[in-house]
């Protein structure tokens, strides 16, 4: 996965420089990450230009049943094949019919969804289907997923893709597969806080449990380890050639990586045999991350939405099997909510960490579990200063965030205090508000420099009650059968 790499801070705008040659440089964020990369003029005939290509082609995708390892393979206009693989270790290849032919369904998505890791290099105007064309239902998905899932591309790169997204619905409806599934969940894993305490809910509505992450990060390994579990790793090697392009030029950026793993995870729920698929998004993903004068909303987080989750249940249930449930366990809490109950968890509390500089596609980019100096462990060290003491917290963390000065504008950017909330995976502005102005009325943290410096801001702007952010909503896709074993209400409240 790519997740933050070096830079301390959001990048908000596109920066320019004028090279002698005329040609103009942008920095820009990749994959990911937040690492700035310098776009040139492609250069090196072994490798083309995506950017002027015709078309993009999703070429073909198939599975080798010996090897457990499906190609995903796709190209712009001649250029070369562009191959993905994904292993699936040890997994065994279905007897019966209908698992088949769900996994090929299955696959055919994943191939459909992970090409926007490479089609976003180009964004040619046409898109060409080898195999077969799209019907109109999963057309739309997946136009919503590109332009959604790459609306903070666009953004900072000045691009308009609606004009350039074009999935043809012209295909036939493929029809679903009805499966006999074990009622059994795989967990998807992250390494941070939201997971862990997803794992520990569905364990405690007493289902069989694996949990399971894509990619090699040894912090997940750490933390599922802490949770006394084994881990299934999914290994997903992009196609070289993308890395080449995109050091050479091509447009890089943000990409809904969610969405991704989520369709690896739907192939791996029919190889392995579970019923449930289960992450761990909250309901603050559904907020924009910035909405432009023209009421046009970026949302970071699309891919972990209620929209992306819902749209993804429709094309399962109506095109690969109506017996999987694909779902969060966390849709109903807030992040506030989330953190409140993960402080209860303190066998994960020596493992965990909610920076992204621990993920990325090469290892993690930093010592420790912790940078500190970036969005995720602003709101991090906030939201638990919430429900836990200074000293606990910097105990957690390795340091004391709301005690360093040089932290403010950060954190008034979490709160929106003249600033741009960042493009991270954090929580809503109301939350980071009403936490911040918790802190100011707190004797253990009104002091710190960071909360006496944004105690005046904060008394100007709307904070929402803190009661209310804690309580559970409704708005959820949970399966019945795993609600009425959920603790949903749990015992909210300011300390924990």
């Amino acid at each position: 996965m790519l997740k933050s790499g070096n830079v301390p801070a959001m990048i908000e705008m596109v920066l320019s420089a004028w090279l002698k040659n005329g040609l103009k440089m942008f920095l820009v964020t990749a994959g990911n990450s937040f690492g700035l990369r310098m776009h040139k003029k492609i250069a090196d005939p072994a490798v083309p230009d995506p950017r002027h290509a015709q078309w993009f082609q999703f070429t073909r995708c198939d599975f080798d049943p010996m090897q457990g390892v499906a190609s995903l393979v796709y190209r712009f206009d001649n250029g070369p094949e562009l191959i993905e693989r994904v292993r699936f270790p040890d997994a065994p290849w279905p007897a019966e019919a209908s698992r088949q032919a769900a996994f090929e369904q299955a696959l055919r998505l994943l191939h459909l969804v992970a090409g926007v890791s490479y089609y976003k290099a180009g964004l040619s105007h046409e898109m060409r289907f080898a195999q077969q064309d799209p019907d109109p239902e999963l057309a739309t998905f997946l136009t919503e997923l590109y332009v959604q899932g790459l609306a903070e591309f666009a953004y900072i790169n000045h691009l308009d893709l609606c004009s350039r997204v074009s999935f043809p619905g012209t295909g036939a409806p493929p029809g679903a597969t009805k499966l006999m599934l074990p009622e059994r969940a795989l967990v998807a894993i992250g390494g941070g806080k939201d997971s862990l305490v997803g794992l520990h809910l569905i364990q405690q509505a007493g289902i069989e449990v694996q949990p399971i992450c894509v990619g090699q990060s040894t912090l997940i390994g750490d933390t599922v380890k802490a949770a006394g579990l084994p881990l299934l790793r999914i290994e997903r090697t992009l196609a070289p050639e993308l890395a080449e392009m995109n050091r050479l030029g091509a447009w890089n950026g943000h990409v809904p990586v969610t969405a991704i793993n989520s369709a690896i995870l739907l192939c791996a729920s029919i190889l392995y045999g579970f019923a449930y698929i289960v992450f761990s998004n909250e309901r603050s993903a559904d907020e924009a991350t910035l909405v432009l004068s023209d009421g046009t909303a970026i949302n970071h987080q699309y891919a972990k939405s209620s929209a992306f989750e819902t749209g993804l249940r429709d094309v399962i249930a109506s095109q690969v099997s109506p017996d999987i449930e694909y779902f969060s366990i966390l849709r109903p809490f807030s992040e506030l909510e989330i953190v409140r109950r993960f402080c209860a968890l303190s066998e994960f509390h020596s493992v965990y960490s909610s920076c992204n500089r621990n993920f990325h596609i090469d290892g993690s980019r930093i010592e420790g579990r912790w940078c500190l100096d970036c969005p995720k462990c602003r709101f991090a060290a906030l939201s638990l200063a919430l429900f836990l003491p200074p000293g606990q917290v910097a105990g957690m963390m390795g340091g004391d965030l709301l005690d360093n000065g040089d932290q403010a504008d950060g954190f008034r950017a979490l709160c929106v205090l003249g600033r741009d909330k960042p493009f991270e995976c954090v929580g809503e502005v109301g939350e980071s508000r009403a936490a911040m102005a918790a802190l100011v009325s707190s004797e253990d943290w009104c002091d710190h420099a960071v909360v006496t410096a944004l105690a005046a801001e904060i008394e100007k702007v709307t904070v929402p009650a803190l009661a209310g952010l804690l309580a559970p909503s409704g708005n959820h896709s949970i399966p019945a059968l795993v609600l009425s074993q959920l603790d949903i209400k749990g015992d909210a409240g300011e300390k924990g």
